[in-house]
Protein backbone atom coordinates (compact mmCIF):
# COMPACT_ATOMS: atom_id res chain seq x y z
CA UNK A 1 0.00 0.00 0.00
CA UNK A 2 1.40 3.37 -0.92
CA UNK A 3 1.31 6.30 1.41
CA UNK A 4 0.08 9.69 0.44
CA UNK A 5 2.11 12.90 0.29
CA UNK A 6 0.59 14.17 3.53
CA UNK A 7 1.72 11.20 5.60
CA UNK A 8 5.28 11.57 4.24
CA UNK A 9 5.27 15.20 5.24
CA UNK A 10 4.18 14.35 8.77
CA UNK A 11 6.84 11.65 8.95
CA UNK A 12 9.52 14.12 7.82
CA UNK A 13 8.36 16.66 10.35
CA UNK A 14 8.51 14.08 13.14
CA UNK A 15 12.01 13.02 12.06
CA UNK A 16 13.19 16.64 12.07
CA UNK A 17 11.67 17.24 15.48
CA UNK A 18 13.41 14.20 16.97
CA UNK A 19 16.76 14.91 15.28
CA UNK A 20 19.49 16.14 17.64
CA UNK A 21 19.98 19.87 17.45
CA UNK A 22 23.26 21.69 18.19
CA UNK A 23 23.26 22.96 21.71
CA UNK A 24 23.52 26.71 22.23
CA UNK A 25 26.44 26.14 24.59
CA UNK A 26 28.56 24.80 21.74
CA UNK A 27 27.92 27.94 19.73
CA UNK A 28 28.70 30.06 22.77
CA UNK A 29 31.99 28.22 23.27
CA UNK A 30 33.00 29.06 19.73
CA UNK A 31 32.04 32.70 20.23
CA UNK A 32 33.97 32.86 23.49
CA UNK A 33 37.04 31.31 21.88
CA UNK A 34 36.91 33.79 18.99
CA UNK A 35 36.49 36.73 21.39
CA UNK A 36 39.41 35.52 23.51
CA UNK A 37 41.60 35.18 20.42
CA UNK A 38 40.72 38.70 19.27
CA UNK A 39 41.40 40.17 22.73
CA UNK A 40 44.77 38.43 22.91
CA UNK A 41 45.77 39.69 19.45
CA UNK A 42 44.76 43.26 20.33
CA UNK A 43 46.59 43.08 23.67
CA UNK A 44 49.76 42.01 21.84
CA UNK A 45 49.40 44.92 19.41
CA UNK A 46 48.86 47.28 22.34
CA UNK A 47 51.98 46.03 24.12
CA UNK A 48 54.05 46.42 20.95
CA UNK A 49 52.91 50.01 20.51
CA UNK A 50 53.58 50.83 24.17
CA UNK A 51 57.10 49.40 23.88
CA UNK A 52 58.05 51.51 20.85
CA UNK A 53 60.22 54.54 21.39
CA UNK A 54 60.63 57.28 18.82
CA UNK A 55 61.81 60.84 18.63
CA UNK A 56 59.74 61.59 15.53
CA UNK A 57 56.62 63.62 16.39
CA UNK A 58 54.81 62.20 13.36
CA UNK A 59 55.55 58.63 14.38
CA UNK A 60 54.58 59.38 17.99
CA UNK A 61 51.27 60.82 16.78
CA UNK A 62 50.59 57.75 14.63
CA UNK A 63 51.34 55.47 17.58
CA UNK A 64 49.01 57.50 19.81
CA UNK A 65 46.16 57.15 17.30
CA UNK A 66 46.86 53.45 16.83
CA UNK A 67 46.85 52.90 20.58
CA UNK A 68 43.54 54.73 20.96
CA UNK A 69 42.03 52.64 18.16
CA UNK A 70 43.20 49.37 19.72
CA UNK A 71 41.94 50.35 23.17
CA UNK A 72 38.55 51.30 21.67
CA UNK A 73 38.28 47.88 20.02
CA UNK A 74 39.27 46.21 23.28
CA UNK A 75 36.66 48.16 25.24
CA UNK A 76 34.00 47.02 22.74
CA UNK A 77 34.99 43.47 23.63
CA UNK A 78 34.57 44.19 27.34
CA UNK A 79 38.26 44.56 28.12
CA UNK A 80 39.61 46.92 30.75
CA UNK A 81 43.15 48.07 31.46
CA UNK A 82 45.09 45.45 33.46
CA UNK A 83 47.64 47.03 35.79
Amino acid sequence: MSRGWESKSVEEQQAEASAPKPEPQQENKADIAERTRRVQALEMQRERILSERTSSPHRRSALTYALADIEEKLSELGWSVHM
